[in-house]
């Protein structure tokens, strides 16, 4: 029989890594340190201490803790900056959540003296190659026990005839069929998957849904709000500042009364398949907008240009699980760089599952010069017949191509 020294795992409490806990014991025999992050998912964790204990767990290795602040401000703000989706729609609440987990896997690590750690992400998902991956980049020689790649627990039926041989506690709702989706939420997003999702073209349940109203019962009346931003980054709303993760969480709230944040999307995992989930991000779609916004008028036009095209390559980058490596970093540093003046508010309606921008304005970095973009009398702020050169000099090299052509068809 295999054996481990220590061993730190990321443990929700549910079933299925209260599963690996034991497993972990009985198969390694080895001493099993427990990390439950709070990232904002809602649910109460204490009880997972209580599991934990009972499976003769140390209280001193028992590690709950609040991610929150650290996951908005260092994790999700900086991915904002970018205007960051995925294959076009993905707001990328699941991936970026997991280079934070990894961190402080390797952190309770160090300080418990472990050389190992462990999670719950089957082999078909692109969760395990996002905890490995940060895993391995901040901690060289760490070890990494993947029980879905070893174990031959491959169903629910059988993780629950394990657990019921091995004394593990079995929620009602497991015994009864459980939810009917597989889920994972953090302050920017709740995501589905799985069963009634696995047919594309079957409709989500309007049920299912447990952040936003649908659209069509959301309020008759529109609400308005005012963000405030500095260097990119969300500091106020309605001019109330707040913590990065109450910001969010406020976002969240207002979104999710309005119907907005719904998505349905079929993507490209990393690991070779198609994957059909359903999202709810209120708060990152209204964020999202709004960042593009302050954008509009603070940021110089090839800047822009050059964000957005990058921006796809660094979306790819966290969705595969390489928020810690050296290109993202570097891509990191120039998307700072050009936030320096991001500085400034906008306005947003909210209505029925939109978003709308009815406003913005920045006192000190704004490049919007109204003498200029005026379609009234300039006072020659702007002479027009500049654009005849410009147009004619651009266009020099199809005039060329066209002549050429004419020549060798003979026309």
């Amino acid at each position: 029989m295999s054996k481990a020294g220590k061993v730190v795992l990321a443990y929700s409490g549910g079933l299925d890594t209260s599963v690996i806990l034991k497993w972990l014991q009985d198969t390694y025999q080895c001493e099993v340190v427990t990390f439950t992050a709070d990232l904002g998912q809602g649910e109460e964790l204490e009880p997972a201490r209580a599991k934990a204990l009972q499976f003769g767990i140390k209280p001193e290795n028992i590690f709950i803790d609040d991610l929150r602040e650290e996951f908005v401000r260092d994790f999700v703000f900086p991915m904002f900056r970018c205007n960051t989706v995925y294959e076009g729609e993905y707001l990328l609440g699941t991936s970026i959540a997991r280079p934070l987990i990894a961190k402080r896997l390797v952190d309770i690590a160090r300080m418990r003296g472990a050389d190992t750690i462990s999670h719950g992400a089957t082999g078909k998902g692109n969760d395990q190659v996002r905890f490995e991956l940060g895993a391995y980049a901040l901690m060289p020689g760490v070890k990494v026990i993947a029980p879905w790649r070893e174990w031959d627990l491959l169903s629910r039926e059988k993780l629950l005839a394990y657990a019921e041989k091995h004394g593990i506690p079995i929620e009602m709702k497991h015994k009864q069929g459980g939810s009917p989706y597989s889920m994972d939420a953090n302050l920017l997003h709740i995501s589905f998957e799985g069963r009634h999702l696995e047919d594309p073209a079957a409709e989500a349940e309007e049920s299912m849904w447990r952040w936003t109203v649908s659209p069509e019962a959301a309020p008759d009346a529109a609400e308005y709000l005012d963000l405030a931003f500095e260097k990119g980054d969300l500091v106020s709303i309605n001019g109330t500042r707040m913590a990065a993760h109450e910001l969010l969480a406020k976002l969240n709230e207002l979104g999710g009364k309005h119907g907005i944040g719904r998505l349905d999307l079929v993507e490209n995992r990393y690991v070779g398949m198609k994957s059909r989930g359903c999202y709810e991000t209120p708060g990152g779609a209204i964020l999202l907008k709004a960042h593009r916004a302050i954008e509009s008028i603070c940021l110089d036009r090839e800047v822009a240009h050059l964000k957005d095209d990058l921006m796809p390559r660094y979306a790819t980058l966290i969705y595969n699980g390489y928020w810690w490596s050296p290109e993202r970093k570097a891509l990191q540093a120039l998307i700072d760089h050009t936030q320096h003046n991001v500085n400034g508010w906008v306005r947003l309606k909210l209505y029925k599952g939109n978003v709308i921008v009815t406003g913005r304005d920045s006192k000190s970095d704004s490049l919007f010069d109204s003498s200029i973009a005026t379609f009234e009398d300039d006072a020659g702020a702007y002479d027009q017949k500049d654009a005849g050169g410009f147009i004619k000099l651009n266009a020099l090299r199809m005039r060329i191509a066209a002549n050429a052509h004419v020549r060798r068809s003979g026309e």
